[in-house]
């Protein structure tokens, strides 16, 4: 009984964890656009038609009315040229339009990336106001801007907005800079109570297990996301430091380090989180607008990079990300880095590998007497297993010492995997000859098939004491599935787990070779 729940937890942890882990990846890991902005672009659409402005509370509320429509798009008032993105402003004073100019970002038909989606109508720095009649008009009465081109050079470049309301003027002073990032200045000379955001997340690479939704860092530095569908209306966070709204690659966001902000989030369609910072009066607030890529987001400041989402195990994910960028610093080459980094992770768990392989192979010499035992007291459970327990003690092994080793070394595996699924560095990085990018799958299916050959081989050499032959069947065929899956996983992805193949091999043959050898000594006294 004992053996084969060693041998059933050994099949669960190789097929019931990896498999169930891989091989959904077909409908959770292809991106695919999200069915939730399309409904939402198709009721504001019809919502449009009704020439009503944005509904907001009339009252000195905390929370902001949905449905949100306008009554018409905004013209383009301003803009904005950097190296690495232009954007436009429209004449509600909102972002209406960023597109990346990187060749990286550049799609297959040609077009720039554009991480706002203007049919959403939900644009960056739109306001609402808690005064309904200041609300309507401010939906109505366009801005005017200072220049309508800015030019941003390494100083940045700069822009100021102008609104007159009823009873109320408003000015918004815009910094922007090259990374991205900008500053706002907020001032009224009637102060009034209102709502900004920094617009619905980007919509360009969304998929089914990635996180897109928004992502909140509050006073106490506790990240909160809320993924789309989640949304449960009305949740505040006060003096929060960042508001983002995120896919997997891509980000917009408001954000305040020093004075804290305070935020609303509201369910939009099918519960996808809008954020709104809640302001009265005056506000100094900075934003950022792109890719979600380490680097540039530590250099506007370190507690950004907090917007890289990498689920439960972003204690393990970061510092991996790290020595994998440290990594790459000393190679210049993602994919050697993914090599070197893989090489360092399996010799740190080396000695949980080990002992979980020297339990595999004292199990293997004793599948003979185990044997034995189980046709001797075939039939009376009590007995079998006080006489194996009693065989095991004696020979020092134990039944789940092959598994224990791998359930600890779970969570880095899985960070591991979060860290390569998330890495926009990874986007358009070549590897060699063949591998042009490593953040989409091999082109000649080269990788996918030297880790099934690789699992292949490593499965051959690794000791095994199967008593049943359907479970015996499962392994032989997991290789050919794994490969299958493959197929369609990310090149860095499918790279990592080939290096990591390669070195089990390396450390079964000589955990194998000294126990052949311990054998030899025994044979030969």
């Amino acid at each position: 009984m004992i053996d084969k729940l060693s041998n059933q937890s050994r099949i669960i942890i190789a097929t019931a964890l990896s498999f169930a882990f891989f091989a959904t990846y077909d409908y959770f890991f292809i991106p695919k656009k999200d069915p939730a902005p399309q409904a939402l672009s198709q009721e504001i659409s019809q919502q449009a038609t009704t020439q009503k402005a944005p509904v907001v509370s009339n009252t000195q509320e905390t929370s902001v009315k949905t449905p949100i429509t306008v009554t018409k798009e905004g013209e383009t008032l301003v803009r904005v040229i950097a190296d690495k993105y232009e954007l436009t402003i429209d004449s509600f004073g909102r972002i209406n339009s960023f597109y990346l100019k990187e060749s990286k970002y550049i799609m297959e038909n040609g077009e720039r990336m554009q991480l706002i989606d203007q049919e959403l109508a939900v644009f960056p720095l739109e306001m609402r106001f808690s005064d309904s009649i200041v609300n309507e008009q401010a939906f109505k009465i366009p801005y005017t801007a200072s220049v309508n081109s800015v030019s941003v050079g390494e100083q940045g470049g700069s822009v100021v907005l102008k609104q007159a309301l009823n009873g109320v003027n408003i000015t918004k002073m815009l910094t922007f800079y090259p990374a991205g990032n900008y500053n706002l200045a907020v001032t009224f000379d009637n102060p009034k109570s209102y709502f900004i955001t920094p617009g619905i997340r980007p919509n360009q690479a969304v998929d089914s297990y990635t996180f897109h939704g928004a992502l909140i860092k509050e006073a106490d530095d506790t990240h909160t996301p809320i993924d789309d569908g989640d949304a449960k209306g009305s949740e505040k966070f006060i003096d929060a430091k960042i508001a983002a709204g995120a896919d997997k690659y891509y980000t917009t966001a408001l954000y305040s380090f020093d004075k804290g902000i305070d935020i609303v989030v509201e369910p939009i369609k099918d519960k996808m989180p809008l954020l709104f910072i809640k302001a009265e009066g005056d506000l100094s607030i900075s934003g950022y607008i792109g890719a979600k890529e380490y680097k540039t987001l530590f250099q506007i400041d370190p507690q950004l990079t907090d917007i890289i989402e990498y689920g439960f195990f972003t204690f393990i994910s970061k510092p991996l990300f790290l020595l994998l960028s440290y990594l790459h610093s000393l190679f210049g080459n993602w994919g050697w880095a993914i090599v070197v980094m893989t090489m360092i992770i399996r010799l740190v768990l080396f000695p949980l590998t080990y002992k979980g392989m020297v339990s595999m192979n004292k199990l293997k010499e004793l599948s003979p007497k185990i044997k034995e035992l189980q046709v001797k007291y075939k039939g009376d459970s009590q007995k079998l297993n006080a006489h194996m327990m009693e065989l095991y003690k004696k020979h020092g092994a134990n039944p789940m010492g092959g598994c224990l080793p791998i359930i600890l070394q779970i969570p880095v595996f899985f960070a591991i995997y979060r860290v390569l699924q998330n890495a926009i560095e990874l986007k358009a990085a070549p590897w060699i000859l063949w591998v042009h990018d490593l953040a989409i799958m091999d082109p000649y299916f080269i990788l996918p098939v030297a880790m099934g050959i690789t699992m292949f081989v490593h499965q051959r050499i690794t000791p095994t004491n199967f008593t049943d032959p359907m479970q015996e069947k499962i392994m032989k065929f997991l290789p050919l599935i794994f490969t299958f899956f493959f197929v369609t996983f990310p090149a860095g992805l499918t790279l990592y787990w080939f290096t990591n193949n390669l070195f089990s091999i390396a450390q079964q043959y000589y955990v194998n070779s000294l126990f052949a050898k311990e054998k030899e000594k025994k044979a030969v006294v």
